[in-house]
């Protein structure tokens, strides 16, 4: 008895968990499919076009700066972790009691920290390497930990056979562990871009809101989360705001299906 209602209760978490998405998705499609107009993908941000492209070329730009300044920090210390920390060390403990602690802050305390120390004391104002520099710390804990658990299940018997073979260590990780770990590790990387395309609250302490195409890494810009939110604010392009909506949806989408064919083309590749 106690296990059909587990299986009652699963089943049913799981209709109200995808009834909630398609409705959400629905809700976003019905209302912003109409509203999509040439306009909306000038080049020029003006009040009566509402042009999206700045916000969308400066999302672009936030997702590789980010990336540039977490992922190689973000995998050095999983790999630091994973094959040469030992299981005893304290350092080791407390750098996994912090990744999982900072995963847990809420995105404003992170914008706040950003515009006293990025935007305040270093004098960087709002612009895309404040907000690079503040999301980079965001997700570094994410990276850190997805990274961390995809070395962790490589087998141990990939090391020690390389071990064995003469391989260097250094040799070991980097032509054997890392492409076996590939595929987890990309998977975090296209979730670390989901939350770099879909924050706002951060960014807009760090970023700022100007609506127009950054020229350096010290000019103020706004996403397409930030295009959204003041749009909606405003009041007056509720519909291009949620055109906008339609437009993040997709581009979401597209990262996601781009993460599952590119773990496919990896483990086709391991097989070979």
């Amino acid at each position: 008895m106690r296990d059909k209602l587990f299986k009652l209760y699963t089943h049913l978490s799981t209709l109200i968990v995808l009834g909630a998405s398609l409705f959400l998705i629905a809700y976003i499609l019905i209302n912003g499919l109409p509203h999509l107009s040439l306009d909306l993908f000038s080049f020029k941000y003006t009040s009566e076009n509402v042009s999206l492209m700045p916000a969308l070329i400066t999302t672009l730009y936030m997702v590789v700066l980010t990336l540039a300044l977490a992922l190689p920090i973000g995998l050095a210390t999983a790999i630091y972790l994973v094959e040469y920390a030992k299981k005893t060390s304290k350092f080791a403990r407390l750098m996994k009691l912090a990744s999982e602690t900072l995963v847990g802050i809420p995105s404003i305390i992170y914008g706040l920290f950003g515009f006293l120390f990025f935007v305040t004391s270093l004098n960087l104002s709002y612009s895309l390497i404040s907000g690079s520099l503040t999301m980079a710390i965001m997700i570094l804990p994410f990276i850190i930990r997805v990274s961390q658990e995809a070395l962790i299940d490589v087998p141990k018997s990939y090391r020690e056979a390389a071990i064995a073979m003469g391989a260097s260590k250094l040799y070991m990780i980097f032509k054997l562990v890392l492409p076996s770990a590939a595929p987890g590790i990309l998977s975090g990387i296209i979730l670390s871009i989901g939350r770099i395309v879909g924050e706002s609250a951060a960014l807009i302490y760090t970023l700022g809101s100007v609506a127009k195409i950054p020229d350096s890494l010290f000019s103020s810009g706004r996403t397409l989360s930030i295009h959204m939110w003041a749009l909606s604010s405003e009041g007056f392009h509720t519909d291009a705001a949620y055109a906008t909506a339609v437009i993040l949806l997709i581009l979401v989408f597209s990262m996601n299906a781009l993460s599952v064919y590119a773990t496919k083309l990896l483990l086709k590749g391991k097989q070979i």
